[in-house]
């Protein structure tokens, strides 16, 4: 019986435990928010909505599902990082560097992307109705819905 209970408890305790190594580490959030310098941390389904990060240093860095509504992320270094389905609704990216960045399922509606560098960037059903894409630099970008984006000019 109390074999039956513990392979029982086995599957509760791993996703409990699981949940908490998937989220953000607490110290890069609090690293990132002091120096605006985060490379390669650990910020899956960060809390960053309307975040000051103008220039921050956010290269190959773990953004997965994060939240950043709003974000001021205006020529913040994003190169490599992983932006998969994260929250980038109304976010200032102008003249951030986005290239080889995974955008892939982001939400990037409305936001601020004038000048941006997004060379090489997945962005594969990433979302951008009223996003401003004026002299965005998207060669070799695969996919994106631009429907709706502002200034789409693609150069392969």
């Amino acid at each position: 019986m109390k074999k039956l209970l513990v392979l029982l408890l086995i599957p509760f305790v791993v996703g409990l435990f699981g949940h908490i190594t998937d989220a953000a580490n607490s110290r890069h959030v609090k690293k990132l928010k002091k120096t605006k310098k985060c490379n390669r941390c650990n910020l899956k389904r960060a809390k960053l909505n309307a975040v000051r990060l103008t220039r921050a240093r956010l290269r190959g860095a773990n953004l997965s599902r994060a939240r950043l509504r709003g974000a001021n992320l205006r020529r913040a270094d994003l190169r490599n990082a992983n932006l998969s389905r994260a929250d980038l609704r109304r976010a200032n990216l102008r003249s951030a560097k986005l290239s080889r960045a995974n955008l892939s399922g982001a939400n990037l509606r409305g936001a601020n992307l004038r000048g941006a560098d997004l060379r090489g960037a997945n962005l594969r059903g990433a979302k951008f109705r009223g996003a401003n894409l004026s002299r965005a630099k998207l060669k070799g970008a695969k996919s994106g819905n631009f429907k709706g984006a502002k200034g789409v000019r693609i150069k392969n």
